[in-house]
């Protein structure tokens, strides 16, 4: 019997099922970690990246993303929880002008996409954005290089990728966010990777 009754549409919704499913996993021990006491997360990075997934979301679905899109969304719905839980347990209280700096010019930012009134545009700003979110937790994973967990964002990279892999039609606005999420959560790798020996014998 020929197994060609299983389609393209299948497959990618399979792939954005794995990829919700990922997203658990990751956040998960995440969360744990955090209500102990050993992640602190970076509320004005959270809060900013959560925004921006959900608009993503939005643009990416408007470009007919389909099935490669809900794990953008369901992500919004976890990050915005993370954010919550940075402010409430006041996760990194060192919140330097810097930061108010990133965050500062993240909120001017957000509405410029509903101006722009294109899919394009809006999921470029939006992942300019998103980068920005990146600025706070950059400087405090350079600082404190053992308060961001390695496999969370080792985790998210994989998400991204199988993100990309679900999409029904790649294109630069569907394609750009998820790839830049992935290299910004490698970069964040990279400088902890970098700074925990140096830390360590400091």
């Amino acid at each position: 019997m020929s197994m060609n009754w299983i389609g393209a549409a299948d497959i990618k919704a399979v792939l954005a099922a794995l990829a919700m499913l990922l997203t658990v996993v990751a956040f998960v021990p995440y969360l744990r970690s955090i209500f102990l006491g050993q992640t602190r997360p970076h509320v004005f990075s959270w809060i900013i990246w959560g925004i921006n997934t959900g608009v993503a979301f939005l643009a990416v679905l408007a470009e007919r993303g389909g099935a490669g899109a809900w794990p953008i969304g369901f992500s919004c719905v976890l990050t915005l929880f993370v954010a919550a839980l940075a402010y409430l347990k006041r996760a990194d209280v060192t919140i330097t002008r810097v930061d108010w700096l990133f965050f500062s010019a993240a909120l001017i930012a957000m509405p410029a996409w509903w101006v722009a009134n294109d899919p394009l545009w809006a999921v470029v700003l939006i992942t300019g954005i998103e980068l920005l979110g990146f600025g706070p937790t950059f400087r405090k994973c350079w600082h404190q290089p053992y308060s961001e967990s390695i496999s969370f964002l080792a985790t998210l990279i994989v998400r991204n990728m199988l993100i990309v892999a679900a999409l029904e039609h790649y294109q630069f606005t569907t394609l750009l966010f998820p790839i830049a999420m992935a290299a910004a959560c490698g970069g964040l790798i990279a400088i902890m990777l970098w700074r925990r020996p140096r830390a360590a014998s400091a």
